[in-house]
Formats: structure tokens, sequence, C-alpha cells
């Protein structure tokens, strides 16, 4: 299984790629919106971590563009963000249609659970 981590931050990619690999993971790094669309042209990753805040575009903005293109809205995409408000969650699953919101700072145990459950229970549909 191969996972997207998506994030302007060098040492959030690095950090949660480490953990994602010690777990038997595969890792694609994207360090902003722009190269996580066209990665995703070439890759076909399982899953994709999404930061929201990133300087070229929003995270939610990335994930509303994956879920509405035909060939890739059935990839399971969470939101790591540290905006965590409720106005904030419901932009992420309403407005982007996200798959799940993970909470920065990350927390091992919740990062990998919630990956594990994305990868088990949403249901693959694109025409890879």
């Amino acid at each position: 299984m191969k996972i997207m981590v998506v994030d302007d931050e060098p040492d959030i990619v690095v950090i949660v790629g480490e953990m994602l690999r010690k777990a038997g993971y595969g890792v694609i790094e994207a360090r902003n919106g722009r190269e996580c669309l066209e990665k995703l042209k070439k890759e076909k990753p399982d899953l994709i971590l999404l930061d929201v805040m990133m300087p070229d575009i929003l995270g939610w903005d990335v994930c509303k563009k994956i879920k509405e293109d035909e060939m890739t809205k059935s990839i399971p995409v969470a939101m790591l963000t540290v905006k965590s408000t409720d106005e904030d969650k419901e932009r992420s699953f309403k407005y982007a249609h996200c798959d799940a919101h993970i909470n920065k700072p990350i927390i091992r145990e919740k990062l990998l659970s919630t990956v594990e459950w994305l990868l088990k229970n949403i249901p693959k549909k694109s025409l890879r």
C-alpha cells in the first residue's frame, strides 16, 4: 500500500513518512498542493494525507479537486491539520469531501489507526 504525504513543512513529511514506513507502508512525498496534483497523474496512492495550510493551494481545495476527478475521487483523503475547530472540520467534510480529519500534533497511534480504517473501509472505485 502506498500513501501520499502532502505537507509544506519538511519535518512533518519526514516524521509522518517514517511512521508509515515503520508500519510497512510505501510513502510518496509531496511538498505542496500543486506537487500533489501533479504526482497523482503518475503515482497511484492508496491514500492521501493532506495538510490544510499550504502556501500555494489550500489542502481543502486540493481535496475538492481530487474528489471531483473521476480518476482520483475514490482515493481516501485524510486532512492532517492544526485547523481543528468545528467550522474547520465542517469545511473538511462538507466542502472538500475528505474521508477523515486528523489533528496535529500527530499522535502515532491515532494516525495509524485512521490510515488502517480508511484503507479497509473506503471502497475503491476509481478507473485505475
